[in-house]
């Protein structure tokens, strides 16, 4: 009877058994679930890069050079846009990590806070490079920096605004966006070569009276014109960190009927800002070469994967461009 018993039971034990469904293995994929492809499961060379903004053509004119130069290479660019937004930056960083991306190139949205993201596409063995605008993280990696030589444009800058102003000098504000190191780069040595002129005359000094966020972008350029004029009617001159800002103060200057009053100094050399300054709505710009810092770029990268070392940054020299040079340039109206 016990026997019996005992073979009844391990007979349901064999039953229910069968009836139960298996687990799968933890590393097998359902097979209705489409497994991602990464750059590199696709057999692609890829780059990703993240620039500031796509509404300031220098940028473009970055992505486009970079794209092109690369293809000649075999590699593929994707390029997306932070728009000013770090934590944007930050996210599209991981998006290239799980895409296993060959390498990274950005202009970091902020130059310190661009770090953390950084950091982890390091841990996770991908190079990173930067252009035109460097990270300021201590901690964060960064094969090489690829940029304009920002300080000295920014000497060249304050050159210009000496220039402009003559003898009788004046009271002018600086239109910034201090959360990128270019542009900390143009304002220091702008600031540098003002207080050596300063420094050697009693008269006609040039009395920086406000640094105002012009963050890069006509809009605020506009608004932090009109805010400098209400606070200083007597304004001499501007100096703004890119094209885009000056030419929004330009039209504020304009609005308040001040505009052949006040000098402006831009950066960039943007088409818009070269015919500015051919019109004598700008009175200068140390012009920048966007598309040597994308061929430089590219050429850093291949260096890397060629097993040679990178210098660590490479700078591109600016030129000053006034209105003499508007009226000899073809490609302007």
């Amino acid at each position: 009877m016990r026997l019996r018993w005992i073979s009844i039971c391990a007979l349901l034990i064999a039953v229910l058994a069968g009836c139960s469904p298996k687990e799968p293995k933890p590393d097998a994929p359902s097979p209705n679930t489409e497994v991602p492809k990464t750059a590199q499961s696709a057999g692609k060379k890829v780059i990703g890069l993240s620039v500031l903004t796509t509404t300031n053509p220098f940028f473009k004119v970055i992505a486009d050079s970079i794209t092109e130069e690369a293809k000649k290479s075999g590699y593929e660019v994707v390029v997306v846009s932070g728009e000013f937004d770090v934590a944007k930056q930050q996210n599209q960083v991981k998006d290239f990590i799980v895409q296993k991306v060959s390498a990274i190139v950005l202009t970091p949205c902020d130059s310190k806070s661009i770090g953390t993201a950084i950091k982890e596409a390091n841990e996770a063995g991908i190079p990173v490079f930067t252009a035109d605008i460097a990270s300021l993280s201590p901690d964060a990696k960064v094969v090489s920096h690829i940029a304009t030589d920002n300080l000295e444009g920014g000497r060249q800058a304050g050159s210009a605004m000496i220039e402009a102003l003559g003898e009788s000098g004046g009271k002018i504000v600086i239109l910034d966006f201090n959360l990128v190191e270019s542009c900390q780069m143009r304002v220091k040595g702008f600031k540098e070569v003002i207080q050596a002129y300063n420094d050697k005359h009693a008269k006609g000094k040039i009395d920086i009276v406000a640094s105002l966020p012009g963050q890069g972008a006509k809009d605020q350029g506009y608004k932090a014109a009109e805010d400098a004029l209400q606070a200083h009617p007597d304004m001499a001159g501007i100096f703004a960190i890119n094209d885009p800002s000056a030419l929004g103060a330009r039209a504020a200057l304009e609005k308040a009927g001040k505009a052949d009053r006040v000098k402006i100094i831009a950066f960039d050399g943007q088409p818009e800002g070269k015919q500015a300054i051919k019109e004598g709505k700008i009175y200068a710009d140390p012009v920048q070469f966007p598309d040597k810092i994308g061929v430089e770029t590219v050429k850093a990268i291949l260096k890397y994967f060629a097993g040679e070392k990178p210098e660590p940054q490479i700078l591109i020299p600016t030129a000053l461009y006034r209105k003499a040079d508007g009226m000899k340039d073809s490609a302007l109206k």
